[in-house]
């Protein structure tokens, strides 16, 4: 509409209109913008019926009975609403949420729609109301509830401030939680994540309160919901340790040099861990395997132990020659 009223002016100026015709055409031009902000208005007043796409969250599920949905956990709502709700509406980025009793499955396999509009109508709230929902009819079967604990697992995006990093376990209370529903779900669940626990500059102690992450499937319930986090954060500083190099798969030979022997290895521990961490916390190995089978005249050098909380920022070499001598 803008641009329309940029093109009149400049079509106005090529036009070289006199200044009566101008004060004619502006008026115009002011007539029909008002006409069309008026329209506008009654437009978006008025009710229409449109389709609103919503996915479904199950409530009142019955205890010790196991569901499966039968069809998708998202249906189409017909609405009715004014034209302002219309316009909102287009501009969701999500589906619309809405809940559904399952009380009902305690006698059926199935519950309506039609039969939970006034309900459904109450989370809506506003002037607008739900018509219908397609498909009107949601059906279930039915399996053994079971019971599973698993252990949660901290999903974690942490910045850190340079100098400081993670120094110790972190602490997730409680450590597991109890996951209810059928049986050949719960046994692909070995853990359950939290929701992500973001934070950038940390150079302190980092306490939270998490979500346990939502599940995919309907039927699969977790409690608790919320789980507490405590994040160890402290000062850590750079160590250069000198590591021994083991050759691994050695038994066929009757000795093996390693050129050269030991492995220097930079890493980042705390200022508490720092007087307390030796060579004897690493190892480092390489592999005659891979010689075996590939025939390489250097292989790489493998740290196959490192201690926790401690970052192995490089290890020079990173690939060695060796000597070998047969019985």
């Amino acid at each position: 509409m803008l641009s329309f009223f940029v093109s009149l002016l400049s079509g106005m100026a090529m036009l070289n209109l006199n200044r009566k015709q101008q004060k004619k055409l502006s008026l115009f031009a002011i007539c029909f913008l008002f006409s069309f902000f008026a329209w506008s208005l009654f437009a978006l007043s008025n009710n229409y019926v449109y389709s609103v796409n919503a996915s479904i969250q199950y409530m009142n599920i019955p205890p010790k009975r196991a569901f499966h949905p039968l069809q998708s956990d998202t249906v189409v709502m017909q609405v009715k609403g004014t034209g302002w709700q219309v316009l909102f509406s287009s501009l969701r980025s999500k589906p619309q949420e809405i809940s559904v009793d399952l009380s009902g499955l305690k006698t059926r396999n199935w519950v309506m729609f039609s039969n939970q509009l006034g309900y459904i109508n109450r989370q809506l709230g506003g002037n607008q109301s739900v018509v219908s929902v397609s498909p009107d009819t949601l059906y279930f079967n039915f399996s053994k509830q079971d019971v599973k604990r698993v252990t949660v697992n901290l999903a974690a995006d942490l910045q850190f401030k340079k100098q400081y990093d993670v120094i110790g376990p972190v602490n997730i209370e409680p450590k597991s939680v109890t996951v209810t529903g059928p049986l050949e779900d719960l046994v692909l669940i070995d853990g359950w994540s939290t929701d992500t626990l973001r934070a950038a500059n940390l150079d302190h102690d980092l306490t939270a309160k998490l979500r346990l992450s939502k599940s995919k499937k309907a039927n699969i319930t977790v409690h608790p919901a919320v789980v507490e986090v405590r994040v160890p954060v402290g000062e850590v500083t750079e160590k250069i340790i000198e590591v021994p190099i083991r050759a691994e798969n050695s038994n066929s030979f009757r000795s093996v040099k390693i050129l050269p022997e030991r492995v220097r290895i930079t890493a980042m521990v705390s200022l508490d861990q720092y007087a307390s961490i030796t060579k004897d916390d690493f190892e480092a190995v390489i592999n005659l395997n891979d010689w075996r089978s590939n025939h390489v005249r250097h292989l790489p050098v493998i740290l196959t132990k490192v201690p926790e909380y401690v970052k192995v920022v490089k290890a020079e070499p990173q690939n060695v020659d060796f000597l070998l001598w047969k019985y």
